[in-house]
């Protein structure tokens, strides 16, 4: 027996607990693949998720609009011809193709707009479909408004004292991927939550001073990692076994994506429900143009796993990483 359908909108906005603004058939490809494949797509909040079809409640995949550098045209506007449009992802490069450049260009409106949170200058669009786009960027902006982070887990008694240092270019609130929580509480947060991202930002059990934790998946499985960041009145040393210094804790955190080639991403709580067992790393910051980076590096000198775990002042050189020394 068929599912109606209601029955299947109903349950597809249960799963995925977000707003629905666009629908319709596209078809899509990787960078690397030579054939596009058909989809049912549908654009709710600020990601898109695909189905094999309009019946299907449980979508195959997913695109995390935030992580959006670019959207272009792959060939210029041609009447009853296909449009296919190159995403720009922060780890990947997806085509996506539709029947015609009206179509086209109604999904690229609501896509961008869903990005930037404004609708794009230039749109060739009907006045009604102009509406309806005002409308869904409404309610958008309402439902980003009423986002919440989950509430953080009660900080030991001899870390409440710990101080923020005062400093405007260093404040970590700045900082959506900062959690006032301990080593242990924020490698708890990576481990149960591995969808949110990789790296936290967090103080330091040494009154002042502030650590990073980061997941890192081996071959032998994921591992937890830990680095003790030093404050000082210049910025901030990164210790590793050649100590690099920066001058706020965003370029800590640009150094690390740098250096994990950015194949790991910040830990930022979101609002979407999963069915299935995924990784997805949304995006925090950008990267800035140039930051001032000593280059003779090597790897950090912490490493944490969960089958073997020191204590909150106990450093080891790590087995395996990621960040290796610049030549």
């Amino acid at each position: 027996m068929s599912v109606s359908s209601r029955e299947v909108h109903k349950r597809r906005a249960h799963i995925t607990a977000l707003p629905l603004y666009y629908t319709g058939h596209l078809s899509k490809k990787h960078s690397y693949e030579t054939d596009f494949k058909k989809n049912f797509a549908e654009l709710r909040g600020d990601t898109l998720f695909l189905y094999k079809d309009d019946k299907q409640d449980t979508y195959t995949e997913k695109l995390n609009l935030l992580q959006l550098r670019s959207m272009k045209l792959a060939s210029p506007y041609q009447r009853k011809i296909p449009t296919i449009f190159i995403i720009i992802m922060h780890t990947e490069e997806v085509h996506l193709k539709m029947d015609n450049p009206d179509i086209g260009e109604e999904w690229r409106a609501y896509i961008m707009t869903m990005v930037k949170k404004e609708i794009p200058s230039q749109l060739q669009l009907l006045p009604g479909q102009r509406l309806l786009l005002e409308d869904a960027l409404a309610q958008e902006k309402i439902r980003i408004s009423q986002v919440e982070k989950p509430p953080l887990p009660p900080r030991p008694a001899h870390l409440l004292g710990a101080s923020v240092p005062p400093q405007k270019d260093t404040r970590p609130e700045m900082l959506p991927c900062f959690f006032n929580v301990t080593r242990q509480e924020a490698e708890n947060m990576l481990r149960q939550n591995p969808e949110f991202g990789d790296i936290i930002l967090r103080p330091s059990a040494m009154a002042n001073n502030y650590a990073l934790t980061l997941r890192h998946v081996t071959a032998k499985g994921p591992v937890m990692k830990n680095y003790r960041l030093i404050y000082t009145k210049s910025g901030f040393i990164i210790q590793l076994e050649t100590a690099v210094t920066v001058s706020s804790l965003q370029e800590v955190l640009e150094y690390f994506l740098e250096k994990t080639e950015y194949k790991l991403h910040p830990y930022t709580p979101g609002g979407i429900y999963e069915t299935r067992i995924a990784v997805m790393h949304p995006e925090c910051v950008t990267p800035s143009t140039q930051t001032n980076v000593h280059k003779e590096q090597v790897a950090p000198a912490m490493l944490m796993c969960s089958e073997n775990k020191p204590g909150e002042g106990e450093y080891v050189v790590p087995i395996e990483h990621n960040l290796n020394k610049a030549g």
